[in-house]
């Protein structure tokens, strides 16, 4: 059970109370008079990040799917070799202190490419002006995870001309938000709370499965879960995991299986979907169901992270844990300085 006491006891750094404040924020940061950007000619987007960062920008990959733009996401070290004059490099490191987007911000500037680049000051901000490359400042508010919705909904402002989503889609994502917040809030701490329901049920090693559509908020929950929860899980592909992963559900094991669906998925995946359910049902394996909202794609992704990266909160405090800490990845970067 989590109570107020309880919250306030282990969320030492208040990240609860930047969650609660995610309507809010996506709303300033998109109305927020920004100088947005407009270069011209722009036929492919690469989107250079990792962790928080990275989640953005599997958000606008998912967002722009059904659009014209073409976008891939790069979590590493190299940019492509398809970059030419006609691709935007979007570069984005909350810390501005992110080894693997700075090599790969430093070498986008040694093509014709265009480029912009966010983050909260670091050392990204100090290359950007040195070079005179497009930057824009934002906060961080707690960690770079807790931040998303600042950067996403500062991006989608600023990158306005850029990209084709249309103004009322990202409204409605907002209205979804603040419905949302209604029942997951820290406000809210019952059996109502669908962040809490799924935060209780969380246990052993959760296999996250998703349709291709939503694979931002699966990997998103992912993510949040091993840094939140310090639990280990992993996500699969639905329709790859039943050509090879189903089989694995054979043998007895400490994994528990969540279906992240969509509410419009396709026909076909719907019919994979029941014929899942139905296995593990007469396999006596337990699982648990997640359902997008009904909207546009960024409204579905935006919704799924906030309510799912709730639960991983609340998985922690169940857990008598701090979420905010992430003391081995603060191990690596330290080394890798």
């Amino acid at each position: 059970m989590i109570t107020p006491l309880k919250l306030k006891k282990y969320d030492k750094s208040g990240m609860c109370q930047v969650y609660d404040k995610w309507p809010e924020l996506a709303k300033e940061f998109f109305n927020m008079n920004q100088d947005s950007i407009d270069f011209k000619g722009i036929d492919h987007m690469v989107f250079v990040g990792m962790g928080g960062s990275g989640a953005l920008g599997d958000t606008l990959f998912s967002s722009l799917s059904k659009t014209n733009m073409h976008l891939c996401v790069v979590k590493g070290y190299h940019l492509p070799k398809t970059v030419d004059s006609h691709t935007l490099v979007v570069a984005s490191s909350v810390s501005g202190n992110t080894p693997e987007t700075l090599t790969v911000l430093d070498k986008a500037n040694k093509t014709n490419c265009k480029i912009v680049a966010f983050s909260s000051g670091g050392r990204m901000e100090k290359y950007c002006k040195k070079n005179r490359i497009e930057y824009r400042k934002i906060p961080m508010l707690n960690s770079p995870r807790a931040s998303f919705p600042v950067y996403l909904y500062t991006m989608l402002n600023i990158l306005n001309p850029v990209i084709p989503l249309k103004n009322h889609d990202v409204i409605e994502s907002i209205r979804y938000l603040e419905k949302t917040r209604k029942q997951i809030s820290s406000s809210n701490l019952n059996d109502s709370n669908p962040s809490i329901d799924l935060a209780s049920w969380l246990s052993g090693v959760p296999a996250i499965y998703y349709p291709m559509g939503l694979q931002a908020a699966a990997i998103r929950f992912k993510n949040s879960l091993q840094e939140n929860a310090k639990m280990h899980v992993f996500a699969e592909d639905i329709i790859e995991a039943c050509h090879n992963g189903i089989v694995s559900w054979e043998r007895p094991s400490i994994v528990r299986p969540i279906l992240i669906q969509g509410k419009d998925d396709y026909v076909k995946t719907k019919k994979l979907w029941k014929i899942i359910k139905e296995y593990f049902n007469l396999n006596k394996i337990d699982f648990k169901e997640v359902y997008s909202i009904r909207g546009n794609i960024l409204s579905k992704i935006v919704n799924l992270v906030y309510l799912l990266d709730y639960a991983t909160i609340y998985r922690a405090i169940l857990s008598n844990m701090d979420p905010t800490p992430i003391r081995s990845i603060d191990f690596i970067k330290e080394r890798m300085m």
